[in-house]
């Protein structure tokens, strides 16, 4: 059994690839990242793996490797994803959107999860698996009343969109994959930090609590019912 994790040296993605290895002792945990990794401490069954997440040949050239040892994927996570950063910060009015900012929220947030789908679609097993991204509530177009974060609203509104697409190609190529797209909640990282003042305590969740919920939820699915648009709570919150 193989478990991949995609955008490992982040919070949330760190606390995912350790959830998974204590909940499938078995299973080899690959966790990749753009940036080297820690050490793993001894754990044989957790493997660091060193690529541009971004660049889709990379992804192609590592999963070719995978290809010759005949190797394939029960769960997928791609955690990958930006609300701010040195080059963007969340839009408060339309005065604020730029071109630049746009197109930098939709490369991270849309364009790199759907790589990473595109090329994954051959390497999952003929029994029932899981290729999760992580979405937010804030990409639901029917739960948007407050308005704002246009450039992260719109590429997470992308992502799920391009993820119900795909899974009606899944159903097809890989049958027993289910897609899911997660919105994890306020989780304390450095994506929500700068937005944690008016974030009630019980509300703000840690990577470790987030990661069991995800691994928890993913055992649940069922694959006629792909693909799923959830919360932490694992209730589902409308496309």
């Amino acid at each position: 059994m193989n478990v991949l994790v995609i955008g490992s040296s982040g919070a949330i993605g760190k606390a995912i690839a350790q959830q998974m290895h204590k909940v499938f002792p078995q299973a080899t945990v690959y966790a990749v990242s753009r940036q080297a990794q820690e050490s793993d401490d001894g754990q044989a069954n957790l493997k660091s793996v060193q690529l541009d997440t971004t660049d889709e040949q990379a992804i192609a050239d590592w999963l070719a490797e995978c290809k010759q040892h005949d190797m394939q994927f029960h769960h997928v996570v791609c955690t990958t994803g930006i609300l701010h950063d040195s080059e963007v910060q969340p839009e408060k009015r339309l005065e604020d959107i730029t071109s630049e900012a746009l197109q930098h929220y939709f490369a991270i947030n849309t364009v790199l999860p759907m790589l990473w789908i595109k090329q994954l679609v051959g390497f999952f097993p003929s029994e029932h698996s899981t290729l999760t991204v992580l979405s937010a509530r804030v990409g639901s177009i029917e739960d948007n009343g407050l308005g704002g974060w246009y450039g992260y609203r719109a590429s997470k509104a992308a992502l799920n969109m391009l993820v119900k697409t795909a899974a009606v190609e899944y159903k097809r190529r890989a049958k027993h994959t289910s897609l899911i797209c997660y919105h994890p909640g306020t989780v304390d990282s450095q994506l929500s930090e700068p937005f944690q003042r008016n974030v009630k305590p019980e509300k703000l969740f840690t990577p470790e609590f987030t990661a069991q919920q995800l691994v928890a939820m993913i055992q649940q699915r069922k694959v006629e019912h792909s693909p799923y648009f959830l919360d932490w709570d694992n209730k589902p919150i409308p496309w």
